[in-house]
């Protein structure tokens, strides 16, 4: 399994070989370099530490610089990544080529924040009838028992905030790789805002060669 650290620049649309259009969502991947490592013999597992976003040195404090090996700068994310099938380095740096051969990728990301929703929106609820005299249009409804116990249960799907929560999305397929401009182009809408921080891997349940 392998990542990159990319920003959500926005969505467009392209063509492909036989007219259809596809909406794609454009991802650039930031210089992503390996900054650390975690072996089984100290650590109890494999993985590779990757950063990305460079920082100002004035913006760096030290205790945060001290992770981070001589010669590498300091970045400003940092994500472990388990089981790191490629070929690596301290302070090796990685881009979009790393992703060809593979047609389908899982993309992480924080949600847009949508605020305090109401169930209708939150849950998707039908709501009450809306002819004059109803009384009962937008409420939730019942949310706990009138006898013992006289409690909500836990999970019971009520009001509240919706959306800034971490988001993965399955099989997204792989459009493009632009390795000039260091972007991949996903097929369909990535989670979170544009230029917020997003996690591509490759999927680790459907992925073939591109042909």
């Amino acid at each position: 399994m392998f990542a990159l650290i990319g920003k959500k620049i926005g969505m467009t649309q392209v063509f492909d070989e036989s007219g259809n259009m596809l909406p794609v969502t454009v991802v650039h991947i930031e210089p992503n370099v390996i900054v650390g490592e975690r072996k089984v013999e100290k650590d109890g597992y494999d993985a590779v530490i990757l950063g990305a976003f460079e920082m100002k040195e004035k913006k760096v404090k030290k205790p945060y610089a001290g992770q981070f090996p001589e010669g590498v700068k300091p970045r400003k994310v940092c994500i472990e990544i388990q089981n790191f099938d490629k070929e690596y380095e301290i302070g090796k740096e990685l881009s979009v080529s790393l992703f060809e051969g593979s047609q389908y990728v899982d993309v992480k990301g924080v949600s847009k924040g949508k605020g305090y929703q109401g169930v209708i929106k939150r849950h998707g609820f039908a709501g009450g009838r809306k002819t004059h005299g109803s009384k009962f249009h937008r409420a939730p409804g019942s949310t706990g028992m009138a006898a013992w116990p006289s409690r909500v249960f836990k999970g019971t799907r009520m009001p509240g905030r919706m959306g800034n929560e971490k988001v993965t999305i399955q099989n997204m397929k792989l459009v493009k790789i632009d390795i000039e401009k260091n972007s991949l182009l996903i097929n369909g809408a990535v989670p979170g805002s544009r230029n917020s921080t997003v996690i591509v891997c490759v999927a680790k349940k459907k992925n073939t060669a591109v042909k």
